[in-house]
């Protein structure tokens, strides 16, 4: 119980501060950095860096794939300058089949790449839905991405080295 506690505090911690993080910067430059496909993609490389969707190649081949399959949806629908289901507070059929479609394709191209990051097909909705449409929404959840994936398996690898000197110093258990 005690190990989980000090897991779930040190997931807790690290997440909240690398995602503050990224979300302030994005209020800097003024665009919207956090968004929902960063919360998993994080959650996957401060949990279980280990793991095939934590790798690196696994998580950029992903996220990129998710963006063509995402625009090229969008541009074959017809939505590029669409209004998103936000302004809506619905989606059309075309938006409709564009999300379902990029879902698929992105699923697709990461089986055929091998690699397998769940949170990409986030990134492909965020896309087709007109939330992270081309231009500034898109660019601020692309550098929000670039960040996770650059910062968050730092922050694995020192909390995972502090655990390990406490372990050998005798202050942990």
């Amino acid at each position: 119980m005690t190990a989980r506690l000090v897991a779930g505090a040190r997931l807790f911690f690290l997440s909240a501060f690398l995602l503050a993080g990224i979300g302030a910067f994005g209020r800097v430059v003024g665009w919207v950095a956090l968004t929902t496909t960063l919360g998993p993609t994080a959650y996957l490389l401060l949990a279980h860096p280990g793991s095939v969707g934590a790798r690196l190649r696994s998580a950029v081949l992903a996220h990129a794939s998710a963006v063509v399959a995402g625009l090229a949806c969008l541009a074959a629908f017809g939505l590029w300058d669409h209004p998103s289901i936000v302004v809506q507070n619905h989606d059309t059929a075309r938006q409709i089949g564009a999300q379902a479609l990029a879902v698929g394709l992105t699923l697709f191209l990461l089986e055929m790449l091998d690699a397998h990051h769940p949170p990409a097909a986030a990134t492909a909705l965020l896309i087709t839905s007109g939330i992270s449409r081309p231009g500034p929404p898109l660019y601020g959840m692309l550098t929000g991405l670039a960040l996770v994936l650059a910062i968050a398996p730092l922050l694995a690898r020192a909390a995972s080295n502090a655990a390990a000197r406490r372990g050998r110093d005798g202050d942990g258990s």
